[in-house]
């Protein structure tokens, strides 16, 4: 199974930051903040990740290149680039820019794929391999993990219902963590090289009663500010400016 790592934002609340260099490019504990993600999926055996990019494009592959520098860690790893920067309107959104990479994402025959946002750090997560073999094979179109709501967010986005399924209706609510199982057929219906957000699709699969969620209560932060960033990095890194 095959993964996509979302880095085509602008990052616009995180200037001056974001000016030159990426928010998913951003040191965070040493490392650049992406690298959380490549590291944690291929623990789990991912051996293929998109990386959608759009805003400064070309620093991603100058500094991550095709996987090769982690191949003593994790042999066979392969990082591909679904760019974006060309598109009329420039980055396509969070559903745009999945839509856009879903032949690379699906090029193994696999219906299903992981999905993860660039911005955030959740270094306790676990891409479990199990789980996602179980989501393809079974009837729903996503499965999210939702944490609690962070000061920033109070009002959160999906309740939990009894049966594990996202729902705008039961209390109390909590955050997606911008992590997720999804399948090809949630996107596969939409005009490609267009914008999109994520949440008309989100939605859609609740009326169907096909979206999956679960609560995750290992660390997560949504790196969209200055502030943010700057509680993430040790005393040395700040020290070192």
């Amino acid at each position: 199974m095959r993964a996509i790592i979302l880095a085509a934002g602008r990052g616009e609340r995180m200037r001056p930051l974001t000016d030159h260099c990426p928010k998913p490019l951003l040191p965070v504990m040493g490392r650049p903040l992406i690298e959380w993600h490549i590291e944690a999926l291929a623990r789990a055996g991912v051996r293929d990740i998109i990386i959608n990019t759009a805003w400064l494009s070309p620093q991603f592959p100058q500094l991550l290149g095709d996987g090769a520098r982690f191949a003593a860690q994790f042999p066979g790893l392969r990082l591909h680039y679904s760019d974006e920067s060309a598109e009329p309107g420039g980055a396509l959104e969070t559903a745009g820019g999945i839509r856009r990479a879903l032949d690379l994402l699906c090029a193994d025959g696999d219906e299903a794929f992981w999905v993860v946002s660039g911005d955030v750090y959740l270094p306790d997560f676990q891409f479990d391999a199990g789980f996602a073999q179980t989501f393809a094979q079974g009837p729903l179109d996503a499965h999210l993990w939702l944490a609690p709501n962070s000061p920033h967010h109070p009002k959160g986005d999906f309740g939990i219902s009894p049966q594990g399924l996202a729902s705008n209706d039961v209390l109390p609510r909590y955050t997606w963590a911008s992590v997720g199982l999804f399948k090809r057929r949630l996107f596969a219906s939409l005009p490609l090289g267009q914008k999109a957000a994520l949440r008309p699709s989100l939605e859609d699969a609740i009326a169907r009663q096909a979206l999956g969620a679960e609560l995750y209560r290992g660390t997560w932060v949504d790196v969209g500010t200055p502030q943010r960033w700057e509680a993430l990095r040790p005393q040395s890194e700040r020290h070192s400016d």
